[in-house]
C-alpha cells in the first residue's frame, strides 16, 4: 500500500470513493457532484487530500482516502488541521487502510505545522470510534458541537 496526496489525475476514482462516503453519510449519490467538489478543492488549494493505493494488475486501485481543511484554534491561538473526511472502501476495510491515513494525516499535519487535528463522526459509528481512540485520539466531552444551515446569497449575475 502506498500513501500520497491526491492528484488531479485520482479525481476519478477518488470522486466515486467520495461520493460513497457521502452515502455512507445519507446523502444522495452525485458523482458529478463529488468530482466538482473536490476538483475545486485542489484548484484553489483548500484542503489536502491524502489517498491510500495499491498496484492491482499492474493499475493503482485507490482503497481509500483522507481530507484536511486547514482552520486555525483561537484559544490556542495556533494553526490546525480538520480532518473532516476519512474513508475506506468496503472491500479494503480490516486491512489497516484507515490506521494507515490517520497516522499519514498525523505526519502532514506536523509536516505543515499544525499544532492539531479535530474530527467528527457520527455517534454510531463505533467502528471508527474505536480506531480513533486506539491511535491516541482524545473525545472530547466538554465542548458541545452545534450547527446552523443557511442559505447562501445568491452569486453575481444570477
Amino acid at each position: 500500500m502506498t500513501l500520497r496526496p491526491a492528484t488531479p489525475d485520482d479525481l476519478p476514482a477518488l470522486a466515486a470513493l467520495f461520493d460513497a462516503y457521502r452515502q455512507f453519510y445519507e446523502q444522495p449519490a452525485d458523482r458529478d457532484g463529488a468530482y466538482a467538489f473536490l476538483q475545486a478543492r485542489m484548484a484553489r488549494g483548500e484542503s489536502v487530500v491524502l489517498v491510500a493505493e495499491e498496484d492491482r494488475d499492474g493499475r493503482p486501485c485507490l482503497l481509500g482516502f483522507c481530507q484536511l481543511y486547514p482552520s486555525f484554534c483561537s484559544v490556542e491561538a495556533a494553526p490546525i488541521y480538520v480532518l473532516y473526511d476519512l474513508f475506506v472502501s468496503p472491500q479494503a476495510r480490516g486491512g489497516g487502510v484507515g490506521r494507515a491515513l490517520l497516522a499519514a494525516a498525523e505526519a502532514r499535519a506536523a509536516a505543515d505545522g499544525k499544532h492539531r487535528m479535530d474530527l467528527t463522526t457520527a455517534r454510531t459509528n463505533t467502528t471508527a470510534q474505536a480506531l480513533y481512540t486506539a491511535m491516541g485520539w482524545v473525545r472530547d466531552d466538554v465542548f458541545l458541537a452545534y450547527s446552523r444551515r443557511v442559505t447562501p446569497a445568491p452569486a453575481d449575475g444570477a
